[in-house]
């Protein structure tokens, strides 16, 4: 039988890179306008090399709030990744696969891309990038970067007609 399509994983994708960029340019626009609302603009976390990444993702496992919310985790191994153009997420060994620094993969060291793949962990199934796993996302990003990093997230998902779960 085959698995049902990954039908928002684009737009999931859009969503978050445009967030990105936001964030990006935060030294050039501290505040931005979004439905309204003036909103200052978040920052994330950077890492200098995958131990760093591998400390994090250990330590948002290791949150009450997260061990309540998903019961039953089992721990996360972060590796480097080949590819420079991709992260992924390997749901079989737990294993979250990230380009190195040194190999153009500075992209995504940083927490909003780590965020992304321990979602994947959270929410394991198919469609990968459903409402439940855009759910996580925002709970995890809320939790750990604010109300309004997971404000600007929430807006540039439905902007890019994702649904939220």
């Amino acid at each position: 039988m085959a698995e049902p399509a990954d039908r928002q994983r684009s737009r999931v994708y859009a969503a978050e890179s445009q967030v990105i960029r936001i964030i990006d340019r935060r030294d050039e626009f501290p505040t931005i306008q979004l439905f309204g609302s003036d909103v200052v603009v978040p920052d994330d976390r950077k890492f200098g090399d995958l131990d760093s990444a591998q400390r994090y993702v250990d330590a948002v496992l290791a949150l009450n709030w997260v061990r309540q919310r998903w019961p039953g985790l089992g721990s996360v191994t972060v590796r480097a990744r080949s590819a420079a153009q991709r992260a992924h997420y390997e749901p079989a060994t737990a294993t979250i696969a990230l380009p190195p620094f040194e190999g153009g993969g500075g992209w995504a060291l940083r927490e909003l891309v780590v965020l992304h793949e321990v979602a994947h962990h959270l929410v394991p199934g198919t469609p990968s990038h459903g409402p439940g796993f855009v759910a996580a996302v925002l709970v995890l990003v809320g939790e750990l970067l604010g109300p309004e990093a997971e404000f600007l997230l929430r807006t540039t998902y439905l902007e890019n007609g994702v649904r939220l779960g």
